[in-house]
């Protein structure tokens, strides 16, 4: 088994870049990567890890602080060494995110090796569709770009979504910034924005949608149905052959909806916090 940890980008994506188009459960390190190679200074300290046994890469990681590292699917076997091996390089992760089982074993190898506790911070299911089953309620309004003067409205939907959703956001502007440029950001309308949801980069045929926020007066109106169903379609206009989603499983609400638009369970996705 040989690790390599690196901070550059360009790299990884050599050796790690076709792991992470494999399979789906690896598509947020995918977009992530893309990111980072399309705006290297907005990532400063990102750092990269890949594994390889028999000359072939079977597992990746990586970390765009301050956020936690993100891995892929991996054997229990690699991740003991693996993390010993990152925390040489970070000695102050603070926690991990990933497919399960792997997202456990790693936080339990951090365990293992600092002392400390971590604890699972959120549990949530990957969905897959293929094709879009119309929503049955759909809402008034349409799914269209934000104008220039919605930008700061963007920005406070996005850092409401990283408190609801414990995700990392205080870097808000930048990012909403960021995928406005690219195109990857919308809004349901209905007599003005009441929705947003975003886009990712396509990778290996897959778009994944997210995030998904309607701020809580605007709720029980299938705004979020309707546009992530729209959202969908417009991906698969585009020429992705799947749309992937992520769903908190404490909420059987959201859950239950984008069932009912054609998405399909294909896993599970732990995020954990590392305790000093």
């Amino acid at each position: 088994m040989r690790i390599e940890v690196t901070d550059s980008a360009e790299r990884f994506d050599e050796r790690a870049g076709a792991l992470l188009a494999a399979r789906l459960e690896h598509n947020v390190l995918a977009t992530a990567l893309l990111s980072v190679r399309a705006a290297p200074a907005d990532h400063p300290g990102a750092l990269f890890a890949w594994v390889e046994v028999g000359g072939s890469v079977v597992a990746a990681a990586m970390r765009t602080p301050p956020r936690r590292m993100l891995a892929t699917v991996m054997d229990e076997a690699i991740t003991g060494p693996l993390m010993a091996r990152w925390l040489d390089a970070d000695p102050g992760l603070p926690g991990v995110v990933g497919p399960q089982p792997a997202s456990a074993a790693l936080a339990g190898a951090w365990e293992r090796l600092t002392g400390s506790h971590a604890r699972l911070s959120t549990h949530e299911a990957l969905y897959e569709l293929e094709r879009v089953t119309a929503p049955v309620r759909q809402s008034p309004g349409l799914l269209r770009s934000p104008t220039a003067g919605e930008r700061d409205l963007l920005v406070r939907w996005w850092l409401a979504f990283g408190e609801e959703a414990n995700a990392y956001a205080a870097d808000a502007e930048r990012t909403v910034d960021r995928v406005l440029r690219r195109g990857g950001l919308f809004v349901w309308d209905d007599a003005g924005p009441v929705s947003m949801l975003g886009l990712n980069p396509e990778v290996a045929g897959v778009v994944r949608v997210g995030p998904v926020y309607t701020p809580p007066e605007q709720r029980n109106r299938g705004y979020a149905s309707s546009a992530v169903a729209a959202a969908s379609e417009l991906a698969l206009s585009r020429g992705a052959r799947r749309c992937a989603l992520f769903t908190d499983l404490a909420n059987p609400t959201s859950n239950g909806i984008y069932q009912a638009l054609g998405y399909e369970r294909r896993g599970d996705w732990q995020e954990f916090d590392f305790a000093p």
